[in-house]
């Protein structure tokens, strides 16, 4: 594999980050970094010590200091020795390959193919100044049927070599793309088996954009959670409903490197017994001995207890621990409280749900808090549970549009003359339900419908009024229309001299 070394500090930077004021396209001291090893493998790293090293197993090791002030993207190769240097791999461009006269019918596979045993492998790799390229030159000279290959075949071979002895590693940039990518090749059942195109699809249901309100149910680690906040650039408000009593965390939020303020401005967190419009939250309020000193703590359920019964502003406590103490539970509870009426407020912009309860049960509590026209988009890895749901939805004129949608990926390898789908393939990356919310009035018709409406009423008119008099009903009909009829074409008319 060819190199060329580089300066890191003369790299360019990389677009700035959205979702963040700072540059978040380089690297920084507490950041995580998801590093492709060459075998195709991804792994996270937090950079913690400059000094300390990351260990990439065969793949080498190196100071993790090295990459502070570095952008993301770049791949690096591991410099031989034991000293832990790094330094920039030059990309390589896309090449033509020259077909030959070969057919790979000649091969035949056996262990006296590749001369070349363990032992000698390893020790070339032990050797200290031994780079990667020379272990895979010395097994291609040695290897009686590599003449024989097609140039396909050679430089897929080359590629299987360096898979397995080339010691470096590309620092991937934190895309939610990638995030999700890695993630879903990891730990799918943690993510629910959402798929970056699964994913995809779902934030646009929900029609995400700066400024605006969510509320999320997320039990797939964070990852709708992260998706919103890329999608909102550092501009709304999210609200995640969990069933943690503390502040959730969402280990996939973490890989996008959001500042701990910005995040705390943005995000908010409530459970399900929070946002149940009939729950008393705790209240705390000193009790008073006679000798004015704070002497107990009282904790109450009873929502009908005065104001007075507040904790009194600088009043006597027994230490300024237990002052600190109790006023840091005070604005706790205020905090809540505030909260608590910010979700009953309503005028939400939109509902993201991924969780493993009963998705209608969990729209019904939510909806009323919902604004008009706002997005309801429910995932499931399960196909009869969102049916149920979707079955539900039909039924009620509050939904509009539901529908149940399955998302297929299918994966090509683009390459000149070699462009083909990839043998493996995901199975499915789940289901997705989404839905509009309109308001449900009952006085409210269509134009259609109103129009028959009334030609309903003047036919039972009609009928009245000839029944009264012996007239035929068809004829005493046919007057009215023809006069309903001339009485439209009047109005017609004066409409347009009107316009004019």
């Amino acid at each position: 594999m060819s190199t060329t070394e580089q300066d890191l500090s003369c790299n360019p930077a990389l677009p700035t980050n959205p979702i963040s004021s700072v540059d978040a396209s380089r690297i920084k001291l507490n950041d995580y970094i998801i590093l492709q090893l060459p075998s195709g493998e991804l792994r996270s790293f937090i950079i913690k010590e400059p000094t300390g090293s990351l260990q990439l197993g065969k793949f080498g090791s190196f100071i993790q200091g090295q990459l502070l002030g570095h952008p993301f993207g770049h791949s690096y190769e591991i410099l031989p020795g034991n000293e832990g240097k790094i330094r920039v791999q030059m990309p390589e461009g896309m090449r033509e390959l020259e077909d030959t006269s070969a057919t790979n019918e000649l091969i035949n596979d056996g262990d006296f193919v590749q001369p070349l045993t363990f032992e000698e492998i390893e020790a070339l790799k032990n050797t200290p100044g031994v780079h990667s390229s020379e272990i895979i030159r010395a097994q291609i000279e040695k290897n009686s049927n590599y003449s024989l290959k097609t140039e396909y075949s050679k430089d897929k071979y080359k590629k299987r070599k360096e898979a397995k002895y080339f010691q470096g590693f590309k620092v991937v940039q934190p895309t939610m793309f990638n995030i999700c990518d890695y993630w879903f090749n990891r730990d799918p059942q943690r993510v629910k088996n959402i798929r970056p195109d699964t994913l995809s699809q779902m934030m646009t249901h929900v029609g995400a954009q700066p400024g605006g309100r969510y509320i999320v149910v997320d039990d797939a680690g964070g990852l709708l959670l992260a998706a919103l906040l890329d999608r909102l650039g550092g501009k709304g408000r999210v609200l995640t409903i969990t069933d943690s009593e503390s502040p959730p965390t969402f280990p996939v939020v973490n890989l996008l490197n959001i500042p701990t303020k910005l995040y705390e401005e943005m995000v908010v967190s409530l459970n399900w017994a929070q946002v149940d419009a009939n729950y008393t939250p705790g209240m705390y309020f000193l009790g008073i001995a006679d000798e004015g000193r704070c002497t107990y703590l009282t904790y109450i359920l009873d929502a009908t207890v005065e104001p007075s019964a507040d904790p009194p502003e600088g009043g006597p406590y027994r230490s300024d621990k237990q002052r600190i103490r109790l006023e840091k539970r005070r604005a706790t509870s205020q905090a809540l409280q505030a909260l608590r009426q910010e979700y009953f407020d309503g005028e939400w912009n939109g509902l993201l749900v991924a969780s493993d309860y009963d998705p209608f049960t969990v729209i019904e509590k939510v909806f009323p808090y919902l604004a008009g026209s706002s997005s309801i988009v429910v995932h499931s890895p399960y196909l009869q549970v969102l049916v149920d749901a979707y079955q539900k939805m039909k039924k009620e004129p509050k939904y509009l549009g539901p529908s149940l949608t399955e998302s297929w990926l299918r994966q090509y390898q683009v390459l000149p003359g070699r462009t083909h789908p990839v043998m493996n393939a995901s199975g499915s990356g789940g289901y997705v339900l989404n839905a509009i919310k309109v308001f449900d009035d009952s006085d409210a018709n269509s134009i259609v419908a109103a129009k028959y409406e009334s030609r309903r009423r003047k036919k039972e008119a009609a009928r009245r009024v000839a029944s009264s008099l012996d007239v035929d009903p068809k004829t005493e009909v046919h007057n009215h229309q023809s006069g309903d009829a001339d009485r439209d074409s009047e109005d017609i008319t004066g409409d347009i001299v009107r316009s004019q």
